[in-house]
């Protein structure tokens, strides 16, 4: 709980406490009895005109009529984790970024834009890690421009829910009619458990590149020259195949992408009649078996909000979300 019964009960966050992480109980007089209090915790991106427009660790936004407020507090930016290794935001959001390379970049102060011909947001959006050097009006014109020029929509890749995320700038990006289309959350976990997982006794297969059959296993279709470069991109890249009964026609696949410390997985996939069998573990334990050996000690994955499955099988192994990323869409025109 955030508010205990016996403590008095204050208001001592302000409008000067924006970009802060908050918490705070309204009253809400119409809710049945035993539902009239609701905590929200989470970034105080805005408090105008007796509104409080707090962002939560999902990226959800929540909107407080100042009063309804009975009690508020300014609460730590980053949360004790329970579990896994430490890190911090920008560490992880670089991480990934070299683990899922575009063909193509370029600076705009602090912010990286990044293009692969429109395969996947992440390689073709920007990664804004600090100040632009330019007034955001005249920042987030320029990156209408860029992607423009090569054909592509312009997408900004922030997150939410830990120290160093970029609450304030979704609510930026919102005032000025961004859509976010994607949400997704990091999750890590050490990595030395994964390489103890079971081993069903069946045969996976590392290569150095993804093959034919790799590449029809893997969900995304009309894989071009560019698709492949950024999925070979990367400071050590392996890619796992459990060999299916037609061998052009895996019976699973996955990626791991090994950057100093850092372990990272992606594109474990199975065949849809051979799920439960054990097959995406068996994947996820011959790659960080290699990961061990080349000295890595943590992990970090990316799973969708809505991917219950995915949640489940990784929450078992250990891992435990970091941060959730989003991506924002420019406003058509």
């Amino acid at each position: 709980m955030d508010f205990s019964s016996h403590i008095r009960l204050e208001v001592r966050v302000t409008p000067a406490d924006v970009g802060k992480r908050i918490s705070v109980r309204q009253l809400t007089e119409d809710a049945p009895k035993g539902e009239r209090f609701t905590d929200t915790v989470g970034v105080l991106t805005s408090w105008d005109d007796g509104v409080l427009l707090i962002t939560r660790r999902s990226g959800e936004r929540v909107r407080i009529p100042e009063a309804s407020l009975v009690a508020g507090k300014v609460v730590p930016s980053a949360p004790a984790r329970r579990r896994g290794p430490s890190a911090s935001y920008e560490e992880l959001a670089r991480i990934a970024s070299r683990g899922w390379q575009p063909v193509e970049r370029e600076r705009l102060g602090e912010w990286e834009l990044r293009a692969a011909a429109g395969f996947t947001r992440r390689a073709n959006s920007v990664l804004p890690l600090g100040d632009p050097g330019l007034p955001l009006d005249e920042a987030l014109s320029l990156v209408r421009d860029w992607y423009a020029a090569r054909g592509l929509p312009a997408y900004v890749q922030t997150a939410t829910g830990a120290e160093g995320t970029q609450e304030l700038l979704c609510a930026q990006l919102e005032e000025r009619r961004w859509t976010r289309e994607v949400s997704a959350e990091l999750w890590t976990g050490v990595l030395t458990p994964l390489g103890d997982l079971p081993d069903p006794g069946r045969p996976v297969l590392l290569s150095r590149t993804a093959d034919e059959a790799w590449l029809g296993r893997y969900q995304r279709k009309g894989m071009s020259e560019v698709a492949l470069k950024v999925l070979g991109g990367g400071p050590s890249v392996w890619f796992a195949t459990v060999p299916g009964a037609d061998p052009g026609s895996p019976a699973a696949i996955g990626r791991c992408v090994i950057d100093g410390r850092w372990a990272g997985f992606a594109a474990v996939e199975v065949d849809p009649s051979l799920r439960r069998q054990g097959l995406a573990t068996m994947v996820m334990g011959a790659l960080a078996r290699q990961a061990l050996t080349e000295g890595a000690s943590a992990a970090w994955l990316q799973v969708e909000t809505d991917n219950a499955g995915a949640r489940a099988l990784y929450r078992g192994m250990g891992f435990a979300a970091h941060h959730a990323y989003h991506h924002y869409r420019e406003p058509e025109a």
